[in-house]
């Protein structure tokens, strides 16, 4: 069913020649696109293993440190536990539609009703996110390089930044080599200070369930520190959008690979938070066991109590083993980071400023900024920027999941994902209307203007907020705002072979259907990324209808 041109146009040179960087998909990935199906040439394992490398990070260890050591050990460990609970629910369904949409968080909240621009702001939000979580995973690393070297630490910072981007700036095929070669070398160093613990001081493990943290909260349960602890602990759901930036990849689901294919999803979509959850109250017990050792300050830093808890089993060798566990798993997440951080910054300039010179340049924004918060010492500042971000976060990860959980079964919003900008309205009050109000009513809350309580609830306020919302608001609008007319072309009114091919008007090249528009500006069929490039069109199609690229006629109901 591909598209048979005419000699002229074959002749024809393209109207637009990507950057040498942007054409070479070995290293842009698909970023801005529809992952096609003949990219998608990895196993459900190792997209599973490749996306699971990404939650090596440790700010795991100083953000249950952070909330242990602050609102103790039974308000701590409730709020962990209670965020991991919202986090891995909310997870399932976006990593579910990513892994068979073949899309990446961004293209998925396009088209889960916020629109096309209405998107925009969700990318600076993800981005904000793996910018600052590289900035608290790069100072963690230049703490490392202090301590076992004596490298300052504004050279450390900058050491931290620079050894990810041979492995970010080459894409999934570098990524995937990455975090399969250092898995084994990872969960060996997670495990040992743990076991080393459990055989040396048994004991300490319930000493530590009655500990009442350094701020006098007391071993007892505090409904106002557990609602502040969950609110640092739920900043990390943005996490499932790293997690889906990988599971696109995911290849078609289908009657052979059924379970391997749903394992792999789940492990490594919301998955990912039973780890990182272990992991939070492995860190907070950790610190509990070198606060008298290496005093509050350092005991959030996971360098220094991880070194005091394997220095009896390893000796002399301790701290070069602790710092070399330190860097690889800073590595591998940091890498994840600055991967996902330049999707989506790549995704918000491509619109605003209708121009796309490549992913792997974004990668260095993503890495500059990520540096100069570093810099700037954003690590001390650890639970006051989580609390506020999850606020953000929080609305914009619930409007999407409502839309796939509540709005589509319902029939209030189209049954499959469009992303493209010819299909959509610019703005879709339904997600973004939601997202809005959701956040704007919670960050209020935070700030104490409704009484200590939501202040400390300021997170789960905007997740109720934005679910009820999308619902009430798709049936307000009638679901009008999803669509800005019939995608004809690879709807699921379509009778077609999705993995054809058409060769794009405007840049020559050929692309799966889902990824491709029909273009009245330019008569013919157009690629996704073309269409959002072009600023002179002012969206013509969405008044002139479809237009015919010799497809079969689609369906009728």
């Amino acid at each position: 069913m591909t598209e048979t041109l005419s000699n002229a146009e074959e002749s024809a040179p393209p109207k637009r020649r990507y950057a040498p960087l942007a054409a070479n998909e070995n290293r842009e990935d698909y970023s801005l696109r529809f992952a096609a199906h003949s990219f998608r040439k990895w196993s459900p394992f190792v997209v599973a293993t490749t996306a699971l490398g990404g939650i090596a990070y440790l700010a795991d260890f100083a953000i249950g440190a952070s909330i242990v050591l602050s609102y103790g050990f039974t308000s701590g460990v409730l709020a962990i536990l209670a965020a991991a609970v919202v986090i891995f629910g909310t997870g399932v369904p976006i990593a579910a539609a990513c892994a068979k949409s073949g899309v990446d968080m961004d293209l998925l909240t396009r088209g889960a009703g916020f629109g096309y621009f209405g998107s925009t702001l969700t990318s600076l939000v993800y981005a904000s996110f793996t910018v600052i979580f590289f900035s608290l995973e790069g100072s963690i690393m230049g703490q490392a390089f202090e301590l076992a070297l004596g490298i300052p630490l504004p050279i450390g910072y900058l050491l931290a930044t620079l050894i990810v981007l041979p492995f970010a700036l080459y894409g999934m095929g570098a990524v995937a080599k990455m975090q399969t070669w250092t898995q084994p070398l990872w969960i060996a160093g997670l495990v040992l200070p743990f076991v080393v613990v459990l055989v040396r001081e048994p004991g300490k493990f319930a000493e530590f369930t009655h500990f009442g943290g350094t701020e006098g909260a007391g071993a007892g349960f505090s409904a106002i520190g557990f609602g502040f602890g969950m609110g640092v602990a739920l900043s990390l759901i943005g996490q499932i959008g790293e997690q889906a930036d990988y599971l696109r990849f995911m290849p078609e689901k289908t009657a052979e690979n059924k379970r391997s294919w749903w394992a792999a999803v789940l492990a490594a979509g919301p998955g990912w938070v039973i780890l990182g959850a272990a992991k939070q109250i492995g860190g907070a017990l950790l610190a509990f066991l070198a606060l008298g050792v290496v005093g509050k300050t350092h005991a959030l830093e996971p360098i220094a109590p991880y070194l005091e808890a394997v220095k009896p089993a390893l000796g002399p060798v301790a701290l070069t083993f602790a710092a070399l566990f330190v860097v690889v798993s800073q590595i591998k997440i940091n890498t994840t980071n600055a991967y996902s951080g330049s999707l989506s910054f790549a995704n918000f300039f491509s619109r605003v400023l209708h121009k796309h010179p490549g992913r792997v340049w974004y990668v260095l924004v993503n890495c500059g900024i990520a540096l100069a918060l570093m810099e700037f010492g954003a690590f001390g500042f650890l639970n006051k920027i989580l609390g506020f971000y999850s606020n953000v976060a929080i609305a914009w990860i619930g409007a999407v999941c409502a839309d796939l959980v509540i709005a589509k079964p319902l029939g209030l919003s189209p049954k499959y994902i469009e992303f493209k900008r010819a299909y959509l309205h610019k703005i879709n009050p339904v997600g973004f209307g939601s997202m809005l109000v959701a956040s704007t009513v919670s960050i209020v809350a935070y700030f104490g203007a409704f009484g200590q309580f939501l202040a400390a609830f300021s997170p789960l306020l905007a997740l109720v907020i934005a679910v009820v919302l999308v619902p009430l608001l798709a049936v307000a609008t009638r679901g009008k705002y999803y669509l800005a007319r019939p995608n004809t072309v690879a709807g699921p009114d379509s009778d077609v072979d999705l993995r054809a091919t058409h060769a794009c008007s405007v840049c020559g090249d050929p692309y799966e259907l889902p990824d491709v528009a029909d273009c009245a500006k330019q008569d013919g069929p157009i690629c996704s990324l073309c269409c959002t490039l072009d600023n002179s069109c002012h969206d013509m199609c969405q008044t002139t209808g479809p237009v015919s690229l010799g497809l079969p006629t689609p369906r009728q109901a």
